[in-house]
Formats: C-alpha cells, structure tokens, sequence
C-alpha cells in the first residue's frame, strides 16, 4: 500500500485547515475567519483501500510579533521537513505579497516534491487563473499544480490521486479507524478557542489560551473546567461580556459541539483569567505546549 507524510504550509487564511477537513471528510481542525488560527502541527490520518496518507496541517508561516508566532514558525518548517511531500497552498483571490515571498523563500531550501495548491478557484475567472499558474510556475518547480475549491471539495479527489502516484509503497503507520493522533484534552481546548475566535474581534481572539484544567465523570455527565487566558484585564471584561454573555455564548456554542464529538453529555465550565504578555512568556508557551520540552 502507498503510505506518507503530507505538510500543508502556506499563508495564515489560504485555506489549510479547511482542506484538511475536506481532504478527512470531517472536522479535524478548528476554522475562522482570522488568521493563524492553527496554532500546533495537526495530523488528519486518511486511510483507504490502497493507502494511508498522514496530512500535517502546520500554522501559517508570517513574520513573526512575538514569541509564540516564532514558534508557531517553527513547528511549520519543522513539519515540512519531516514529510514526503509539501502542499504550497495560497489563496487564490488574494494578490502575492511580501508575505508569500517569505514563504517562497522558505520552500527553496525544501529539497522535497512541493504540490502548489491555489485554493478559491469557484471564485476566479479561468482567464485569471492561468494567468496566475503561470506567475507561480516561474517563481518555483513545482512538482504538480493544483488549482482547487477546500470549501466546495472541487478537484480535491484528483489532488489525492496524484498524491498517490508520488509516494512509495510502505508500512500502515495507524489503525484504519484513527483520523487523528492528539490526545482528546487537546480537542476539547481547541473547540473551545474555535468558539472563542468566532465570537471576539480585534486582538482578543489571538490573545487567548485555553487550559483544560480538570475532566470528571459524575452522575453520566462528562464534567470539563477549563481556563481562558487572556493578557490584560480588558480583554477578560470583553471575554465575560455584560452580566456573563458572552462565556455563556461561547460554553454553550462548545459544549454542543463537544457533547457531538465527544459522544456523551458534556457539562462545560469556563473561567477567565489574566496572564500578561503570556505569549512572550517561554515557560508559558512550554506549558501550554506551545514548546517542546525537551527529555534526556
């Protein structure tokens, strides 16, 4: 059977997560709006008849405002070298940049079969499209390109195929019946991050952590505390909102999808506290797993 390792690097906002979704035929990854919504490496494990391909859903390569972006930079050229094929993916409705020279750049020093996968094409004309082919084909050899829909599931199947063609026969590295490989209290502090960036605007929403702080079982109810760090104490008065609804409107929106996920009743309870300037704080971003620790 083929079997392999496939990054997704590319831009915050072109569309990674959603493709991971799409490629997994379910939710995998949390999606919004806003940029960097990734924040960790996540893997989708796709199996069928003939293969298994691992997808790494990595965050969006930018330039870097504080320490926890430099690291989310890190995880992303980390993934992308420990894969057999890298998905370049960018959005096809926005115009190239600096920031995807930046990530043009770091490709080059990637000495692996990279997919350039332009993604929104429902929304580009074809006179547009093969115009912007052709820019991308000058500035890389690309080993295939890919023009496709995530959201729309358009010429997704034929990104798949060719995938197929270019990894080698192998070993299954996981059970047919695992998607994914991050433990469930990992799920649980994203959903709720999900909920949080879908209902906050301006710099909270990548201000915020969650902690997954205790899991019980009591009375057939499945009992989750968790922790919403936010860095200053403004941003806790917009997280609890006027009388405590807006953490009312983001537990309930979690606690719902959660209990879908989860398969049991869920009894969601959220807290707010201030931790300053956490996202420069290196023991911080280790505790949140943000950093690697490193064991002898």
């Amino acid at each position: 059977m083929k079997s392999g390792f496939v990054a997704l690097i590319g831009r915050p906002n072109a569309g990674k997560s959603t493709l991971l979704n799409t490629l997994m035929k379910q939710k995998i990854a949390i999606i919004s709006p806003k940029a960097q919504t990734t924040r960790n490496s996540i893997r989708g494990i796709r199996t069928d008849e003939d293969s298994q391909i691992i997808f790494v859903d990595t965050p969006g390569i930018h330039k870097p405002q504080h320490s926890l972006g430099a690291q989310m930079n890190k995880q992303a050229y980390s993934s992308a070298r420990g894969v057999d094929i890298i998905y370049l993916m960018v959005d096809g409705t926005v115009p190239f940049g600096t920031g995807d020279e930046y990530v043009m750049q770091a490709i080059k020093n990637i000495h692996l079969p990279v997919f350039l996968v332009v993604n929104k094409a429902d929304l580009i004309s074809k006179d547009d499209m093969m115009n912007l082919l052709l820019f991308y084909n000058r500035l890389h050899d690309f080993a295939e390109i890919f023009p496709i829909s995530a959201l729309e599931n358009d010429n997704v199947d034929q990104l798949i195929e060719f995938t197929k063609l270019r990894l080698e026969d192998g070993v299954k590295y996981y059970p047919d019946d695992m998607v994914c490989d991050y433990p469930e209290q990992f799920i649980m502090a994203e959903i709720i991050r999900e909920k949080v960036l879908m209902n906050t605007q301006e710099e909270v929403p990548h201000s915020v952590a969650i902690v997954i702080e205790r899991i019980k079982k009591h009375k057939g109810n499945l009992i989750i505390n968790a922790m919403i760090l936010v860095e200053r104490n403004s941003q806790k008065g917009i997280m609890v909102g006027k009388q405590g609804s807006m953490i009312k409107k983001i537990g309930t929106e979690a606690r719902i999808e959660l209990s879908e996920i989860l398969g049991e009743k869920v009894y969601l309870e959220l807290f707010v506290r201030v931790e300053e300037n956490w996202r420069n704080k290196e023991s911080k971003l280790k505790q949140l797993g943000y950093i690697e620790v490193e064991t002898d």
